[in-house]
């Protein structure tokens, strides 16, 4: 396809990802760097905040094979994303290789998405880590603090104080160098790790072989439900497709860390899943806070302490990388013009401050003030309709620039991509019919948002007969 044939259909080529001029991040980040962070987002947020409201609601004990079937999904979007993300190495993830692919508008919608996907799991996982810490202050110290500061209106609270404040201080962090935030994440990291070891070697003689009986109680549907659900708990490798452009090596150490960090999500969540629903039975751990549950009704003494605090540290890390993830997303849709491109404007440590601290406004007011069932059930969705179209842009870009340059390619094309698109559309059918309904609205708003700005303002627009070039 030649350059102006995708520009008449508003497709930006893989090697033209940027304006001339535009902003752009300081490539800093080493393979380590990268693999830390996709760990950090997976192992902190989904184990410690969804584990118990999967197991509780949808799938009881069989949560093991939701983790299965989840991470079996995200193995083959993550052989799809690994394709892209090693092609097209800039900020930005699937909303990018969209533009590349499909065309600006499946691109916006897809990155529309994906701001819901951050934003929503950044305070879902900052409402985690408010549950936590209230339940630690609780148990080790005796101080309890007052239901309404620690819930929003719909749990008859006022504001959950705690998961605003915590945004805040990421926020502080993130306006810092990227290489910052690399250095506190494999600190951070190599605590989650021990965490979860220590969970399950601490927690494996607790097991109560009873407590999986019944093994599948909600049957083969409600194990498709929990894996819909637990699929939160993977979106750790969409953070470093997002940190592409701060790689130093994007074509060889993006796609290592993609896959890498979900083959070992999967393995730990069936682990640590195991473990929890054998300490206790499945249904008491329908809260935010399931390992502080399971390990309290044990009474396992200061162990059990020295998990909870470890726990906070995990969930900390674990929000600080998906609130960067979100700002180097809407980073890429800004320099782009789809959005307001001053938002892109990076300060003296080449970070974007103004988004930082305007999505993390945004993520403290919805963790303030929604319980974590909607926000969880909302994050999915999000991710789900993206990586479906990551999944048919790797069959539309083989077909139409079979030639181009693939430093990876996804194996088994067609059916790796196709077997990808049919996972996600299954878990996706198990959410529900109001989630749909708000996610049908979100879209609506964002198809507006295009038409009526993004359109008209993008860096592909085409200036009409007699009038200057597109308004930026």
């Amino acid at each position: 396809m030649t350059t102006a044939s995708a520009r008449r259909w508003r497709r930006r080529l893989p090697d033209t990802t940027t304006e001339a001029g535009a902003p752009t991040l300081a490539r800093r980040l080493s393979r380590l760097d990268l693999t830390a962070m996709g760990v950090g987002t997976i192992v902190g947020a989904g184990i410690f905040v969804i584990t118990g409201v999967a197991a509780a609601e949808k799938a009881g004990p069989a949560i093991v094979l939701s983790f299965a079937l989840a991470g079996t999904v995200c193995v083959l979007v993550a052989l799809c994303y690994s394709e892209l993300a090693a092609m097209v190495p800039v900020s930005g993830s699937a909303y990018t290789y969209t533009y590349a692919t499909l065309g600006e508008a499946p691109a916006f919608l897809v990155g529309w998405n994906l701001l819901l996907e951050f934003v929503i799991a950044g305070s879902a996982v900052a409402i985690g880590w408010s549950a936590t810490t209230v339940s630690a202050l609780d148990s080790l110290f005796g101080i309890t603090v007052p239901h309404a500061l620690v819930a929003g209106p719909a749990e008859g609270g006022v504001v959950n104080l705690p998961a605003v404040l915590i945004v805040a201080v990421v926020v502080a962090v993130l306006v810092g160098e990227v290489s910052f935030t690399a250095r506190i994440t494999k600190a951070l990291v190599a605590v989650t790790i021990g965490v979860l070891v220590l969970v399950i070697a601490v927690g494996a003689p607790h097991v109560n072989v009873d407590n999986w009986t019944p093994f599948a109680p909600f049957g083969i549907g409600g194990i498709i439900g929990g894996a819909a659900i637990a699929f939160f708990a993977f979106l750790g490798f969409d953070v470093v497709a997002a940190s592409a452009e701060e790689a130093r090596n994007p074509r060889r150490d993006v796609p290592f860390a993609i896959i890498g960090t979900v083959l070992l999500a999967t393995v730990l969540y069936a682990l640590v899943s195991a473990v929890l629903t054998g300490m206790v039975p499945f249904a008491t751990l329908n809260n935010s806070a399931p390992i502080a549950t399971a390990f309290g009704a044990v009474r396992i003494g200061w162990i059990g302490d020295v998990i909870v605090i470890a726990s906070i540290i995990a969930l900390t890390k674990g929000l600080l990388l998906i609130v960067y993830a979100q700002v180097r997303l809407m980073f890429a849709m800004c320099r782009d013009r789809l959005l307001p491109f001053a938002l892109a404007a990076t300060g003296k440590r080449s970070t974007p401050v103004r988004l930082t601290v305007l999505l993390g406004a945004l993520g403290a007011v919805i963790a303030g003030l929604l319980p974590i069932d909607i926000v969880v059930e909302l994050v999915n969705i999000g991710a789900l309709s993206a990586f479906a179209v990551v999944c048919v842009g790797v069959l539309v870009l083989r077909r139409v620039e079979p030639e181009r340059e693939r430093p990876f390619r996804t194996p088994l094309v067609p059916v790796v991509p196709l077997l990808a698109l049919i996972g996600c559309i299954l878990l996706a059918t198990t959410l529900e019919a109001l989630t749909w309904v708000r996610f049908g609205v979100w879209v609506l708003v964002g198809l507006a948002v295009y038409l009526g700005y993004g359109r008209k303002r993008s860096t592909l627009a085409e200036p009409r007969l007699g009038e200057g070039p597109a308004r930026r």
